[in-house]
C-alpha cells in the first residue's frame, strides 16, 4: 500500500479495516477508530473526585477535568491538553487519554482542558489545527478563564505525538497574535512529530521497522492529514519532494539539517539522504509539506523567539526522536529555555500505556517525569 520496506500491515491495522477500507465500504481509519472506541474500558486510575464536564468551546468540544474547590484556594494552574493519534484516532474521552488528564488533574491540583478535535478523515489539514486553535484561544479569554478560576499567569499547552504537533503549532500562532491578552507560560511537547521534510533523518533510518510507529505508518499519516495520494508515499519516503532541484523546499533546508543540529550520540553513522534530481509536483500536490501550521520545526527563528518555556519528550526507539531534539535545539538557539527529557529505553506512545494489560513501566516513568516537571515549573 505505501512501499516495499514493510508489506504486512496486519500488526497496526486489522485485515479487517483494510478489506472494509478496499470494498469502499468505509475508511479504514474510521473502522480503526471505531474499534478502539468499542473495545475501549473506561478504568479510573485517580482516587480524588475530579469533576468532569463535557464542553463546547467556540464550536469545538472540549472535555474538561476540574479538582474539587477548596475554601479559600488561590486560583488554579492549568494544562491545555492535545491528545494524539495520527490527526486521525483516539479521543479526549478514551481511557487512555481521560486517565492521563484525570492524573494530571490531580496531580498538578490543576484544569486539565482536553480538546476534542476534529478527525482524518472527517476533516484534513488545516481544520485539526484549527478546532486547536479555536478551543484554545477561547478558553484563553479572561472571562472563561474566571469561570474556571484559573490564574491567567499559569497555564501550559501540551500534547503526544500529533497532539504534540498540534501543540506546537497552536503556540506558535499565539505568540504571534498581537490581539491576544494572556499567552501560555509553558508548552509541553510529548514525542510530538514536527516535519515531513526529511524521512530519512537517523531516528526514521534507526526505527523504521518499530512498533508502534513505522516509518512507512507515519508517512501515511501524513499523507492522510494532507488528503494526500497514496501513490505519493515512496518518493517521499526517498526524500523526493524536497530534492536539492525542488526550489519550493530551498528556504526551509537550512532550518532542518539534522548534522548539525543533533548531538553525534544520534547521528552515529548514518548518512543524510538528499537527492539531486526530485519530484517538485509533489510539493504543488501537496503544499502543506512546507506549511509551519502543520510543520512546526520549519518555522522562522523569528517566531521561535518568541516560544514560551519548553519541555520536549523523547524516546530512542522512536522514528519521531530527532523532531523532538532537533526543535530543542532549533529552540535553544533562538534563546527560549528548553528541557529535553531523553528516554534510552522507551518507545513511542508509551506515556499512555499504564492501565493493564498495556501497564508498561516506560508509561509510569515518562507520565511522572512529564508531571514532575509541570509541578516544577508551572
Amino acid at each position: 500500500m505505501i512501499c516495499s520496506e514493510v508489506t504486512n500491515l496486519s500488526f497496526f491495522f486489522p485485515p479487517k479495516c483494510h478489506l472494509i477500507h478496499y470494498l469502499r465500504l468505509s475508511h479504514h481509519l474510521i473502522v480503526l477508530n471505531y474499534l478502539i472506541c468499542t473495545f475501549d474500558k473506561l478504568k479510573s486510575v485517580s482516587s480524588e473526585p475530579i469533576n468532569i464536564t463535557d464542553v463546547v468551546f467556540d464550536g469545538v468540544e472540549v472535555r474538561v477535568f476540574e479538582p474539587p474547590a477548596k475554601q479559600d484556594e488561590p486560583l488554579k494552574r492549568s494544562v491545555v491538553y492535545i491528545h494524539g493519534g495520527g490527526w486521525a484516532l483516539a479521543s479526549a474521552r478514551t481511557s487512555l487519554y481521560n486517565n492521563l488528564c484525570r492524573i494530571m488533574a490531580e496531580s498538578l491540583n490543576a484544569v486539565v482542558v482536553s480538546i476534542e478535535y476534529r478527525l482524518v478523515p472527517e476533516v484534513c489539514f488545516p481544520e485539526q489545527f484549527h478546532d486547536a486553535l479555536r478551543a484554545t484561544k477561547h478558553f484563553l479569554q479572561p472571562d472563561v478563564l474566571a469561570e474556571y478560576s484559573v490564574d491567567p499567569n499559569r497555564i501550559a499547552i501540551s500534547g503526544d505525538s500529533a497532539g504534540g504537533n498540534l501543540a506546537a503549532a497552536v503556540c506558535q500562532q499565539l505568540s504571534k497574535d498581537e490581539l491576544l491578552i494572556v499567552r501560555p507560560k509553558l508548552q509541553a511537547l510529548i514525542y510530538p512529530v514536527l516535519q515531513a521534510f526529511d524521512f530519512n533523518t537517523p531516528s526514521y533510518q534507526q526505527n523504521m521497522n518499530m512498533p508502534v510507529l513505522p516509518r512507512y505508518v507515519m508517512i501515511n499519516y501524513w499523507i492522510d492529514y494532507f488528503n494526500g495520494n497514496y501513490d505519493l508515499a515512496h518518493s517521499l519516503l526517498i526524500n523526493n519532494h524536497t530534492a536539492l532541484d525542488v526550489h519550493q523546499a530551498l528556504t526551509f533546508r537550512g532550518r532542518l539539517n539534522w548534522t548539525s543540529l543533533l548531538p553525534s550520540s544520534f547521528k552515529k553513522n548514518y548518512k543524510p539522504v538528499v537527492q539531486t534530481t526530485g519530484n517538485a509536483e509533489i510539493i504543488q500536490e501537496i503544499p502543506a509539506l512546507l506549511d509551519v501550521r502543520a510543520v512546526p520545526l520549519l518555522a522562522e527563528n523569528e517566531t521561535l523567539q518568541l516560544q514560551p518555556k519548553t519541555y520536549i519528550l523523547t524516546c530512542e526507539n522512536d522514528v519521531l526522536r530527532d523532531d523532538g531534539v532537533m526543535y530543542a535545539k532549533r529552540l535553544e538557539n533562538a534563546g527560549v529555555e528548553v528541557t529535553l527529557d531523553h528516554f534510552d529505553d522507551c518507545f513511542h506512545g508509551c506515556m499512555i500505556f499504564t492501565i493493564w494489560p498495556t501497564d508498561f513501566s516506560a508509561g509510569v516513568q515518562t507520565r511522572n517525569s512529564y508531571i514532575k516537571w509541570l509541578d516544577e515549573n508551572l
